[in-house]
């Protein structure tokens, strides 16, 4: 069910693999069900309609849970399970533990563009976090993302540590060395625990299988009292 959980501080945190099911918009909810139940049962969700955008949005009690159009969440309330979902692009979980807030951001190539995961370490600090710990999920590798050339340029010209070439020899991105650089620019602490989606047979990708593909998630939650 998942490809990476852990503790930190007062929060939980995972990545999904395959064996957790296709947790996609649109999908059958039961395998959404039961990651929950298992992850964080009796918490609530919010998750969002990505748009692969710069957009973070802050949950409080005086926020009704929806699903906002959005790529970034952040949070300081007990038992609300942040979820970003994810088949190549990269998902960033964050955590403040000591101020208690939380974040999720889903983060492809545009996203990365725009500073969606700055843009949300920014939403924390805004809460009151100061020390940020990071874990960036599986996403597809530099070595696997092929682009065109003009298109990696693009990219490389804002965040030049996303430049990368296919195992093949052709243009590529690296995302994940890209998000990786934006974080260390913020002073976060980053955990990368990522794998290829590409290249791992229990991962979803859509880079491998089209428009067939489904999708993980990352899920991050702060721990109520009990």
């Amino acid at each position: 069910m998942y490809a990476f959980r852990t503790r930190h501080g007062p929060a939980d945190l995972c990545f999904t693999d395959r064996s957790g099911g296709d947790l996609a918009l649109g999908a059958g909810r039961e395998d959404l069900h039961r990651v929950l139940d298992d992850f964080a049962p009796g918490a609530e969700l919010c998750d969002l309609d990505q748009v692969h955008g710069a957009d973070v949005v802050r949950v409080d009690a005086a926020t009704p849970v929806a699903r906002p159009e959005a790529d970034g969440l952040v949070t300081t309330e007990p038992e609300v399970v942040l979820m970003v979902r994810a088949a190549d692009c990269v998902p960033v979980l964050l955590v403040a533990e000591h101020e208690g807030v939380v974040g999720a951001a889903h983060c492809g190539r545009p996203g990365l563009l725009a500073g969606v995961v700055p843009r949300t370490v920014a939403s924390m600090h805004d809460l009151g976090a100061s020390t940020i710990t990071a874990w960036i999920g599986p996403h597809v590798c530099g070595a696997c993302y092929e682009v065109p050339a003009q298109m990696r340029d693009e990219v490389a010209a804002v965040v030049p540590a996303s430049r990368a070439s296919t195992s093949w020899g052709t243009p590529s991105l690296d995302l994940g060395a890209g998000v990786r650089a934006q974080l260390a620019t913020d002073g976060v602490v980053v955990h990368d625990v990522s794998r290829c989606t590409r290249e791992s047979a229990d991962l979803h990708s859509y880079r491998r299988d089209g428009a067939r593909a489904g999708r993980q998630a990352g899920l991050v939650r702060l721990r109520g009292a009990r």
